[in-house]
Formats: structure tokens, C-alpha cells, sequence
């Protein structure tokens, strides 16, 4: 909901004398406002009660303070009443890149969070711990909490294969003096010429796989191989291939509840609309955050069979668009710090097939969510 004071100015009061009276009528309910100065650049915030801050920053001259006062300077008041916290990020991060192109990031104070990143533009690929996604021939698990949190992935993921950690740009030479991982075992020592490139280009290819299944393809490898030893009675190695499968669950387990491959990420933010019984759906399909699907419904004799039947006519045939690697690190920021956020105030549903969404759980979010309490 877009709401806007017009200030008709007058000389001796600097406001018409009804700005007391339009600020009374201001819902004091979660918003994103924009107040104009006569001169210079708005002032763009977010607030949870929006009459109280407004009459804050406006109050009249009967109460002095030596708290900010924009009521002589202030020449309009435009607000947009959101209904979560996550509406409220992605409405002033829009406005705040509109209105300021070269500093909304500074303003915003918004962090980009870290991802696992195999390079695979090197002829010997090799991963490292970034902030930044782009398009280049790369594959990135995440994103994390934090720095810490993607290291700690990294290390333990990388133990279940062979390609380098060095992060040196290659020369292969047989004098090359190697390092304890390839003394370990743990590297196939493309440095050393011991591989080529084909033969090291497998063990990225199931380093990549493993990543983009969210470890599913080397956990079903392995489940297999143990299950067919101990048919074949070869207790002995159907036990060391049990303890690489509880590894490989080790290291799965210190990945963030949001990390993922994310080309791979599709899924849907579930938050409160602004209007009782309105919900938002903010689909995501490769880690791009789509346009906001409104669902409206009564809070009270809604059947099951009617939600999902309205869900399937917002998200069938919805056909997702495509932004700059930009937008997508900005948008995906913006999820990131809402959902590890104490403050959160929906759901995120990741599924695996953008066009195959799971009904029955989005239903279930949707009217976990209608019935959170609302922010007054």
C-alpha cells in the first residue's frame, strides 16, 4: 500500500496546519518511507511502527529536543506499507538503488555472504571461499552465515576427494616439490604431471556433482557399494565404506540450512502481505528472486483443497526471468541476512525442479504464515 503527504507550504508555519491531523491518520504498521527535503537528497528508512517514527521525526516546536527535527526542512512524506521484514528489505533496497546507483550498497549496509566457488576456468580446477557470483565457468555452493562457516565446509567436503587446495596457477613439472596433501593421498598431484588433465577433470566432475546434488550423488555411491560388499560378506570393507558414508554426512552437516549449488536454487520465500489474509510468495529460480505472487484468502473456513488449487493457478505456467550476476549477489544477499536473521517472519521452501513445486508443503507454509501474529 503507497501513501504520500503533500506539503502545501505556509510561511509562518512551514506546514499546513492539517500535518498534525494526516500524520494522526498514518497506519502505525511496518513500512519503507521517504521523506523529501525542499532541496537535496530524500531520506529513505524502514520502520516497524510508521506513525510513531513519522511524528518523531516531525514533531512540532511545543516539544524541543536535540533529536533530529525535519519538520521545517520536509517537503513530502511517501511511505509503502509492507507486511514482513523481508518485504521491507527488498522495497528499500529497490528504492534506495533507484535514488542513490553509486552508494545504495554503503547505505544499505548490506553484506554479500560467502560461497564455496570451484574455479573451473583453471586447467586443474580448484575451489576457494568467495563473496562475489558471477556467470563465469564456475559452479557456487551457498550461501553461508559466514566466512568461518564456508571454510569449514570447504576443508571437510575437499577431505572426501582429491582435487588440489593449492591456489597457485599450475606448471606442471616432475621437480615440482608437491605438498603434504599429495604426500597424504588426498591430492592427485596434478603439479607433479602424475595426472593429466582428463584424469583430474573426473574428480572435478564428481566434486561438481556432488555439489550441485547437495551431496546426494556420492552418498548414493557409496550406500550402494557398502550395501553389495556386505551381500558379498566382506564385512571388513563394507565397514570402511560405512565409516566414509557417516564422513560424508559429517561434512554435509556443516553446511548452512540456505547452501546450496546455486544454480540449483529454486524455491519460494512465504511472508505476510500488508492487508489481512494476504500472503506473498517470492519464488527463486537459480538463485534470481522473481516477482511477488499475492494469494488472497479468508483467514477462516479456507479448505486445504481450495489453497492448493489456488497455489497451483499462481505458480503454473509461471515463467521465470533472468537478471544481471549483479542483481542476483544483491538479491541473494537480501535473502541470506532475513533468513539467518533472529527477526525472520516467514519461511523459505527450497525444491529441487523450479516447474515441479511441492503443493502440499507450500500450502502448509502458507497458512503457517497467514496466522502469525500481526505487527501493530
Amino acid at each position: 500500500m503507497y501513501g504520500a503527504i503533500e506539503a502545501g507550504r505556509n510561511p509562518a508555519t512551514g506546514w499546513n496546519e492539517d500535518l498534525d491531523a494526516a500524520l494522526a491518520k498514518i497506519p502505525n504498521l511496518p513500512a519503507v518511507y521517504a521523506i523529501w527535503p525542499r532541496e537535496g537528497e530524500p531520506m529513505l528508512s524502514r520502520t516497524d511502527r510508521l506513525r510513531t517514527r513519522l511524528v518523531r521525526l516531525l514533531r512540532t516546536r511545543d516539544h524541543p529536543s536535540r533529536l533530529l527535527n525535519l519538520r521545517d526542512s520536509a517537503a513530502r512524506i511517501e511511505y509503502w506499507l509492507t507486511g514482513s521484514s523481508f518485504e521491507s528489505s527488498v522495497r528499500l533496497h529497490d528504492l534506495m538503488r533507484g535514488h542513490f546507483p553509486d552508494s545504495y550498497l554503503a547505505r544499505l549496509k548490506l553484506r554479500m555472504p560467502p560461497y564455496v566457488k570451484i574455479v573451473l576456468r583453471n586447467r586443474f580446477p580448484r575451489s576457494m571461499v568467495t563473496s562475489q557470483v558471477g556467470f563465469a565457468s564456475a559452479v557456487y555452493f551457498g550461501p553461508f552465515r559466514s566466512r568461518a562457516g564456508a571454510e569449514r565446509f570447504e576443508s571437510e567436503f575437499l577431505d572426501l576427494f582429491q582435487i588440489r587446495r593449492c591456489q597457485e596457477d599450475l606448471d606442471p613439472s616432475p621437480e615440482h616439490p608437491g605438498c603434504m596433501y599429495g604426500e597424504m593421498g588426498m591430492c592427485l598431484r596434478p603439479c607433479q604431471e602424475l595426472v593429466g588433465t582428463e584424469e583430474y577433470g573426473y574428480e572435478v566432475a564428481r566434486v561438481t556433482e556432488f555439489l550441485s546434488t547437495g551431496g546426494r550423488s556420492l552418498l548414493a555411491t557409496i550406500s550402494r557399494a557398502r550395501d553389495l560388499l556386505s551381500e558379498e560378506m566382506n564385512f571388513e570393507e563394507a565397514a570402511r565404506q560405512h565409516k566414509r558414508l557417516e564422513k560424508v554426512r559429517q561434512a554435509l552437516g556443516l553446511r548452512d540450512e540456505l547452501a546450496y549449488s546455486v544454480d540449483h536454487l529454486h524455491g519460494a520465500a512465504v511472508t505476510r502481505g500488508e492487508s489481512p489474509g494476504t500472503v506473498l510468495l517470492w519464488p527463486f529460480h537459480r538463485g534470481f528472486r522473481q516477482e511477488p505472487l499475492r494469494l488472497e484468502f479468508e483467514l477462516t473456513g479456507e479448505k486445504a483443497v481450495s489453497l492448493d488449487r489456488k497455489l497451483r493457478e499462481l505458480l503454473s505456467g509461471h515463467q521465470p526471468s533472468v537478471h544481471t550476476a549483479a542483481e542476483r549477489q544483491e538479491q541473494l544477499a537480501i535473502l541470506s541476512r532475513w533468513f539467518y536473521s533472529s527477526w525472520r517472519d516467514g519461511e523459505f521452501l527450497r525444491w529441487e525442479r523450479f516447474e515441479n513445486p511441492p503443493y502440499r508443503r507450500l500450502a502448509g507454509a502458507v497458512s503457517r504464515v497467514a496466522s502469525l501474529p500481526k505487527a501493530r
